[in-house]
């Protein structure tokens, strides 16, 4: 006899299994991302209100924070700071900008900012910056900077000043960066400076150098003491700096500009009347005259003063280069060797 009796069906709900799971996960994903975004705008709202503290207020026109699924960016439809740190207020304002942090690499933030940049600076100084791409970095270990990069493509400037004469700048492209050095003591409180150059057109070094062409120029430095910038850049921040026996120790300095090579080593710091001193060491080739003074003169020159023991007075000058007496930036002044160069006085930072 057959048997009639209905068999049960199995259960299928393991079919829809991976799509209640990824849903799960969907959900916690969105969560976490929200998470991360409130995190971002009380970390936003913590440092505007510190640095207010330090008397820098920063205006984020339309701010928003976004970039689900996979990131956090904080757009600002303009950016601006008002700072009263130097006596007279800096105003300082930009077009739109965007910071951008991946949420599997919270250490790393790469921030885009269109231009121009408009700075009005104390004693009635302008300043306007251009350029067609900028490009900024941070890696940061605990909220501590530990490397900082900008990229600039076509940057140009321009320094306006109540009864002088506007001076330009461009280039066809800028790299700086920054890190802190892990081979000096931490007493040092060193940092190493990288700085990239390509194209630069400065009409005041044209007119130093009798040139016009485009120049390049390659830097890198070390900066010690750097604790006394952690409230910003301003005449307190310069004044610890200079207490602090601060230095810029250039261990390079090469700039190519036609035929002309310059390469250069030196330390500067700040003097009781804030202007830069020190010493620079260079060597050149392929310059002809200096503030329109003859190179060839100046050796002369100085090679007479030192009863023709010049070439004994400039040791190291490199393969191809003549090395040239000390440059001496002092009170104010620029000396090359015991000569005064015919150039306006540095003018006190702050």
């Amino acid at each position: 006899m057959t048997d009639i009796t209905p068999r049960r069906r199995g259960s299928r709900a393991w079919l829809y299994a991976p799509f209640m799971a990824l849903a799960l996960v969907a959900a916690g994903w969105t969560g976490f991302w929200f998470v991360v975004r409130a995190r971002v705008i009380d970390a936003v709202d913590t440092v505007l209100a510190k640095e207010a503290g330090l008397g820098r207020s920063w205006t984020c026109t339309d701010r928003s924070v976004g970039g689900f699924p996979f990131r956090a960016e904080l757009r600002c439809g303009a950016l601006a700071l008002a700072s009263a740190r130097w006596g007279e207020e800096v105003r300082v304002q930009t077009g739109p900008a965007v910071a951008v942090g991946q949420i599997y690499t919270p250490n790393l933030v790469i921030a885009q900012i269109t231009g121009p940049l408009q700075a009005t600076l104390p004693e009635g100084r302008k300043l306007d910056l251009a350029w067609t791409r900028l490009e900024a970095s941070l890696t940061h270990s605990s909220g501590d900077p530990e490397r900082v990069s900008l990229v600039l493509t076509g940057p140009s400037a321009s320094l306006t000043a109540p009864g002088l004469t506007t001076e330009t700048w461009q280039a066809t492209a800028l790299e700086a960066h920054l890190r802190r050095n892990p081979m000096r003591p931490a007493t040092d409180q060193a940092v190493d400076l990288a700085i990239t150059v390509k194209g630069s057109v400065l009409p005041a070094l044209d007119a130093l150098l009798g040139t016009t062409e485009p120049g390049d120029v390659d830097i890198q430095a070390t900066l010690t003491k750097v604790e006394a910038f952690s409230i910003g850049l301003n005449p307190d921040a310069l004044e610890a700096w200079r207490n602090a026996a601060g230095q810029i120790e250039l261990t390079k300095l090469v700039s190519l500009k036609g035929p002309a090579r310059i390469e250069a080593t030196g330390q500067f710091l700040l003097d009781q009347t804030h202007r830069p001193a020190g010493q620079l060491q260079a060597s050149l080739a392929g310059i002809r005259q200096i503030a329109g003074v003859p190179v060839g003169g100046i050796a002369a020159g100085l090679g007479g003063l030192l009863g023709g023991r010049l070439s004994a007075q400039l040791p190291g000058a490199a393969p191809g280069l003549t090395a040239l007496p000390p440059i001496v930036l002092r009170e104010g002044r620029v000396y090359l060797g015991p000569i005064r160069l015919p150039l306006q006085p540095l003018p006190a930072l702050y």
